[in-house]
């Protein structure tokens, strides 16, 4: 593939995408939409997008192309993953992962699907998801994550929730108790955090970025016929969260 013809950024994505592992014949598709979206915008096409190994939706397993609907409950295996697109959201799903995607929707945005908002459930594994105009919570046996359209990665570990608001505004509070714990800012991944639970000596802490890159939330955002913040004409050259990057 002739890569010269490609942007700097575009070019660090297609690097990527050769790299990745399971994804890499879905992913070079997005390649190509992603560099068509400059001309022309592309209808967002809804649901499951690409997957790997074992996924399965309300416990049948999926397949791509299949639409996913609020209320609905996606489950990875060992070694699988999936992307979904839900309205303007994306969602990509790390192994081992449990999902139920707006069990609980908010009556203001009920009937707006692009602008879906609600809270969404995460019982295990991780997930990175980028977000357009929403109120959304992400909601984890330790952590609520209010999201007010931006990007984010969470992790769920034993005893703790890991969340970087990759870029964008976001409310961290406790899910057991509801307290408010801090409101975070970030242009680019600036503000990681790890929240515990009540019977830990400290609430939430400061964290490193770990286990999401840039590359990915490209090739989220392209499904969506978005860029993100830190591609746009103007924005400082990050490219220190992405090893895959090179100009």
């Amino acid at each position: 593939m002739d890569l010269s013809k490609f942007h700097p950024t575009r070019r660090g994505f297609i690097r990527s995408v050769l790299l990745a592992s399971g994804f890499a014949p879905a992913l070079l598709s997005l390649v190509a939409r992603a560099g068509a979206a400059e001309a022309a915008q592309l209808p967002i096409k809804a649901g499951v997008q690409e997957l790997v190994g074992d996924v399965r939706l309300n416990g049948r397993p999926a397949k791509v192309g299949q639409v996913v609907r609020p209320g609905d409950v996606c489950m990875t295996g060992a070694e699988s993953s999936c992307v979904i697109v839900l309205g303007e959201h994306v969602y990509l799903l790390r192994e081992m992962s449990e999902v139920e995607f707006y069990p609980e929707l908010f009556e203001e945005a009920a009937e707006a699907a692009s602008a879906l908002s609600g809270s969404i459930k995460m019982a295990a594994g991780a997930m990175l998801a980028v977000f357009g105009k929403t109120d959304t919570s992400i909601v984890t046996p330790m952590a609520t994550i209010g999201i007010r359209g931006t990007a984010c990665y969470t992790s769920i570990e034993p005893e703790r929730t890991y969340a970087c608001v990759c870029y964008g505004t976001a409310d961290l509070a406790s899910a057991v108790s509801g307290q408010a714990l801090e409101t975070v800012f970030s242009r680019h991944h600036d503000m990681p955090r790890y929240i515990y639970g009540p019977d830990a000596p400290i609430a939430i802490e400061k964290a490193k970025v770990i286990d999401h890159s840039d590359a990915e939330l490209r090739m989220l955002e392209a499904l969506v016929n978005r860029i993100p913040p830190f591609d746009e004409p103007g924005a400082p050259p990050y490219t220190r969260y992405d090893p895959a990057f090179k100009p």
